[in-house]
């Protein structure tokens, strides 16, 4: 049976935080006014078929504002709400190494600078991160922790293609051994109820995980958003979306599938209210969430039945 780490049976980013860092620390989600090489046609036009306008960062501050700028509305806004006192700088729209070495040192390091900003963290794709980006980043770590955010979503080369991520699993592999060679943990993304993607696809794609050298993941239910190419799908009945009860029991599997060392960041996600078309039950994200624990802490699946081999 596998160990509780505080309140979660799972190697929960909170957790993992509050050992770094001593206490809890939040996230302040940035825009560093880029766009992305699957929009602008360096490889495609449009984006992934799943992307919002806002490239994943609906919930950034506005771009409009300076890197400081960003950082204090974003802290004045949680505050507001919860007495918090560290931050990690989220690059989160669009794809945030798409700019030169030059920029790219400035954004960051106007993160680094802010006193109670404790790490830096950057989505970006495996396709946009040159050599260069790379000893950046590893000349950055010294002073703060960075780390990467990579969009995998998935293994399965017809899916990513139908979803027009632009680029192959070697790739994304590649990008990961350079990343692990300078010392910059990655944090993969997989999307959980993509088109045409059986439970046992997705399985695989998590189980795959365990074999590289990620520190982390997130898991992310399908979101379909209004203005997507897949929200056209959708509507034209050209696939379902995954009920309440059906994600909950994948992401209970899907957790008993990880290696207990691999720390989880995310078990689902919020999609921006004003233009999630399905499924709406996501929008009671904390409803879903205690779903999710209460199966997990109850469920054969920590019984070991579930697990990789070896592990537990």
């Amino acid at each position: 049976m596998r160990r509780m780490w505080g309140e979660k049976p799972y190697y929960s980013f909170d957790y993992y935080l509050k050992e770094q860092f001593g206490e809890k620390v939040y996230k302040l989600c940035l825009n560093g006014g880029m766009t992305c090489p699957n929009r602008d046609g360096k490889i495609g036009f449009g984006g992934c078929s799943f992307c919002s306008a806002g490239g994943s960062g609906d919930f950034s501050a506005p771009a409009i504002l300076s890197i400081p700028e960003q950082i204090e509305f974003e802290k004045k806004s949680l505050q507001k709400k919860v007495p918090a006192r560290k931050f990690i700088a989220y690059f989160q729209a669009f794809t945030n190494t798409y700019g030169s070495v030059d920029y790219l040192r400035k954004i960051y390091s106007q993160a680094m600078d802010v006193p109670d900003v404790v790490a830096v963290s950057v989505a970006t794709r495996p396709d946009e991160l040159d050599q260069d980006v790379v000893d950046l980043m590893r000349e950055l770590s010294e002073r703060k922790p960075i780390w990467v955010e990579l969009g995998l979503q998935t293994i399965h080369e017809e899916t990513a293609r139908n979803i027009r991520r632009g680029y192959e699993l070697p790739c994304y592999e590649d990008a990961l051994d350079r990343l692990s060679e300078a010392g910059i943990p990655v944090i993969t993304h997989v999307i959980l109820g993509l088109p045409g993607e059986t439970e046992e696809m997705m399985l695989e794609t998590v189980r795959y995980l365990n074999t590289t050298k990620t520190a982390g993941v997130k898991l992310q239910l399908l979101h379909v958003l209004a203005g997507t190419d897949l929200a056209a799908d959708y509507e034209a009945g050209k696939f379902e979306v995954l009920s309440e009860d059906a994600y909950v029991d994948l992401v209970c599997k899907c957790v008993g599938n990880l290696s207990p060392n691999l720390v989880i960041h995310r078990l689902t996600g919020d999609g921006p209210s004003d233009s999630l078309i399905a499924p709406k039950w996501s929008t009671a994200k904390m409803t879903v969430l205690n779903k999710i624990h209460h199966r997990l802490k109850t469920s054969y699946i920590y019984q070991g039945s579930l697990l990789p081999e070896g592990e537990g």
